[in-house]
C-alpha cells in the first residue's frame, strides 16, 4: 500500500488525527522524561512518520540509522532525501569492519541463505552490535514496530523494558494499521523510501528483501527462505 493506491475516507482521517495527537504527546513524554532517548530510524514507511512527528515538534531526541552496507540504493536515496527534506543530520551508524570481514572470509560473501544460524550471525554483526553502540549511554529507544507487521510482533507494547540493551523501549506506532501510516504520510507529504511503490512493505537489506504478490503477508518479502517464525533480525528480541 503506498499513497497512489489508497483510499481515504473520513473515519481514516479522524482515526488517524487522533493517533497522531496521542504519538506525539508520547514523544513529548519521552524527551522529558526519558533522556537522553533516541530513535532507531530503518528509513521505512513507519519510521518516517515518527520522523516527521519528532522534527515537526523539534524534540530533542537523536536520529540515528543502522547502515549495514548492503541497503538497496533506493533507501541510501531517500537516507540522502531525509536530509535534506529535514534539514537533519543523521547519525550514521556502520558495522564494525574486521567482523564483516571474518565473516566473509569464514563463510562466504551470501552465507546467510545456507542457514538461519548464519543469517542471524550475519544479522548480528550488521546491526545488531551497530545498535548497541547506538543505545550506549541512552535511558530510552525509539522505533517503529506495529503489531501487524508480523507473527513475531503480535504482544506488541507500546512501551516496555528492554533487558538485552538494558533501557527503555517504546513503540508509538505499536497499534497503527498501515493504512492509516499511509494516510499520515500523504497528508503531510512524508518522503518515502521508492521501494514501496514496487510493492515491497517491509525494506531491509537487498540480498534478502524482494517484492510480494497481492494477498501475501506483509513480512513475507523479508527473508522469505525462512518461516514466519524465525523472521527477526536480533535487533527486537527480548531476553
Amino acid at each position: 500500500m503506498t499513497p497512489n493506491r489508497l483510499n481515504i475516507t473520513p473515519e481514516l482521517s479522524a482515526s488517524v488525527a487522533a493517533k497522531t495527537a496521542q504519538v506525539a504527546a508520547l514523544l513529548h513524554e519521552i524527551a522529558e522524561d526519558w533522556s537522553p532517548a533516541v530513535f532507531a530510524n530503518s528509513l521505512g514507511a513507519e519510521d518516517m512518520v515518527l520522523t516527521d512527528l519528532i522534527v515537526k515538534h523539534k524534540l530533542s531526541i537523536e536520529i540515528f540509522s543502522l547502515d549495514t552496507g548492503r541497503l538497496p540504493l533506493e533507501t541510501y536515496d531517500l537516507m540522502a532525501e531525509v536530509q535534506k527534506h529535514y534539514g537533519l543530520k543523521l547519525k550514521i551508524y556502520f558495522p564494525q569492519a574486521s567482523a564483516v570481514e571474518n565473516y566473509v572470509r569464514d563463510h562466504g560473501i551470501n552465507a546467510f541463505y545456507d542457514s538461519v544460524a548464519l543469517r542471524k550471525a550475519c544479522c548480528h554483526i550488521r546491526k545488531v552490535e551497530p545498535l548497541r553502540r547506538a543505545l550506549a549511554g541512552k535511558r530510552a529507544w525509539i522505533t517503529g514496530l506495529r503489531a501487524e507487521q508480523a507473527a513475531t510482533r503480535g504482544n506488541l507494547a507500546v512501551h516496555e523494558a528492554d533487558e538485552s540493551n538494558g533501557l527503555e523501549k517504546f513503540n508509538p506506532l505499536a497499534d497503527w494499521r498501515e493504512k492509516e501510516i499511509w494516510t499520515y504520510i500523504q497528508h503531510n507529504g512524508v518522503p518515502y523510501n521508492a521501494l514501496h511503490d514496487k510493492f515491497y512493505p517491509s525494506i531491509g537489506c537487498a540480498p534478502c528483501t524482494r517484492a510480494i504478490t497481492p494477498g501475501e503477508d506483509i513480512r513475507s518479502g523479508r527473508w522469505w527462505w525462512e518461516t514466519p517464525e524465525s523472521k527477526e533480525c536480533g535487533l527486537h528480541v527480548k531476553g
